[in-house]
């Protein structure tokens, strides 16, 4: 990055995000990949543009996805400016409307199917199997599930150590998925303390996990975490349940579910209602 091209509010943010805030370089690239590239085009300071004109330069940009990034950028420089009286102005410019996908899920026979496919005969079919009955089974993110250590299991219950935002909780884990996890650990050739590793013994990656469910699912891990609310929810859970389940700081984050339950129950009235089918 050519900083002597800068103007000097953006040189400023610059020092900020990496030194005061401590940003990551990815995120530091993506804001000033992002606000460079505006200053660049309007051949003039970002501070000076006036908000119309603003959004008329970024209108290009059709995928809303990228469009609310590069005004998340945007408004954090223009946040930066004001707080420190570089601009008289509080300038905010609204994100774009996106509307909300349903998370992909899986059906309890499409997982069965997939762990059909497994290998039992060997222990790594047999970890296989188990990692997909545990994921389903539980519903925690990938890297919690990597991060699980034998002593983390307390008869049908696990505790989440590593969970998002350092909070521990407790999840209770179906006994199925628990028989599948005591095959596959009694004929694992090595003695670890985690549960999951590769055929060396080493602890297992996010990468191997990611192929593993590829292999028999087609999914990503995300998606049996998705299956696993899923199934709570078009099972009649309560919401907030649901939320301390999968260790949500915001019952906001898991209402994205609540349209599967509408869509569950609309098909439910579709099939058993004597009105689905009576004409007027």
């Amino acid at each position: 990055m050519n900083t002597s091209q800068l103007s000097k509010e953006l040189e400023a943010f610059l020092e900020y995000i990496s030194v005061t805030r401590a940003l990551n370089k990815k995120s530091i690239s993506a804001y000033m990949g992002d606000l460079s590239s505006i200053e660049a085009e309007i051949e003039a300071p970002l501070i000076n543009i006036d908000s119309n004109k603003l959004l008329d330069l970024l209108s290009k940009y059709t995928n809303k996805r990228t469009l609310n990034r590069k005004l998340s950028s945007v408004n954090a420089f223009f946040d930066f400016c004001y707080s420190n009286k570089f601009s008289l102005e509080k300038t905010k410019l609204k994100s774009a409307k996106i509307p909300k996908l349903l998370p992909k899920f899986l059906t309890y026979e499409q997982l069965m199917a997939g762990i059909k496919l497994c290998d039992t005969s060997t222990w790594i079919g047999l970890r296989d199997a188990a990692l997909l009955y545990f994921l389903y089974a539980s519903g925690v993110r990938i890297s919690e599930c990597l991060s699980v250590k034998k002593e983390d299991i307390d008869g049908e219950w696990l505790l989440v150590r590593h969970a998002k935002g350092d909070k521990e909780r407790l999840v209770p884990i179906a006994k199925v998925a628990l028989d599948a996890l005591n095959k596959y650990l009694n004929e694992m050739p090595y003695e670890k303390d985690y549960l999951w590793c590769n055929y060396k013994g080493d602890k297992l990656s996010r990468i191997s996990a990611f192929k593993i469910t590829q292999k028999y699912l087609n999914v990503s891990p995300h998606v049996l975490r998705h299956s696993y609310a899923t199934s709570l929810i078009t099972g009649g859970a309560d919401l907030r349940v649901v939320q301390e389940l999968l260790g949500h700081a915001s019952l906001t984050t898991t209402q994205i579910y609540t349209h599967v339950q509408k869509q569950h129950l609309s098909e439910t009235i579709d099939v058993c209602h004597p009105f689905s089918k009576t004409k007027y």
